[in-house]
């Protein structure tokens, strides 16, 4: 698969198979992972891995209490308390496998290095049938002191990008429609030599004349 392929087809999927995700195959992606880039090349990254549906459907219940429990009133997250108090709800979709990307300190390039690591997981995910999902909503219960006690995760590390992984129900996600890029500032480099364009605009196919010339032959 062509990486822009990757890119463009890269969906966050909420609906897997049971069919689960062998340990030779979760390697392979971790190895992916950990080629993305790194300030100083310190490679700050970790990884926690859960697997088994019904373990992640009890994490999932655990973490939906401890999330109601500590909600701000002004939190973003507060629009999903509806949700968190669904018993249904399964913050984790039913996957089979969960992947943590920590961060080994608290350095503000660490966790941006976690995430660019954890987009190549995402990616090279693809490339083996694979699906993926981000579950931010999950990242604060596990960084909850004795959830990190519980998953072997020193208090000084952070999770910094939980992702489900899988095989998914449906071969095809439809494409989200993504916003024009905003580009805020764009300089370049003043022209300092001579430009020049062709008689009929097809380039090399004729002596190249001066454009200031050219310009004047058709005032």
């Amino acid at each position: 698969m062509q990486i822009t392929d990757a890119i463009y087809k890269r969906r966050a999927v909420r609906s897997f198979q049971t069919t689960p995700v062998t340990e030779d195959l979760l390697m392979k992606l971790l190895n992916a992972t950990i080629q993305a880039p790194s300030a100083r090349n310190l490679q700050p990254w970790a990884f926690v891995i859960v697997e088994g549906r019904s373990l992640l459907k009890e994490y999932s219940d655990r973490a939906k209490r401890f999330l109601l429990g500590s909600l701000d009133p002004e939190s973003p997250l507060h629009e999903y308390r509806e949700s968190l108090a669904d018993r249904e709800f399964n913050i984790f979709y039913d996957a089979g496998t969960l992947v943590v990307v920590c961060a080994r300190n608290a350095d503000p390039q660490a966790a941006e290095d976690c995430c660019l690591a954890a987009e190549n997981f995402m990616l090279a995910a693809l490339e083996f049938g694979l699906a993926t999902c981000p579950i931010g909503l999950a990242r604060p219960w596990l960084n909850a002191p004795e959830v990190k006690r519980e998953l072997h995760i020193p208090l000084a590390y952070t999770a910094v990008m939980p992702i489900i992984v899988g095989y998914p129900t449906s071969a095809e996600v439809p494409p989200v429609i993504r916003a024009i890029p905003e580009i805020l500032f764009w300089k370049r480099t003043p022209v300092t030599e001579p430009v020049y364009v062709d008689r009929k605009m097809r380039r090399h196919e004729r002596e190249p004349v001066p454009l200031r010339r050219a310009l004047d032959s058709k005032l």
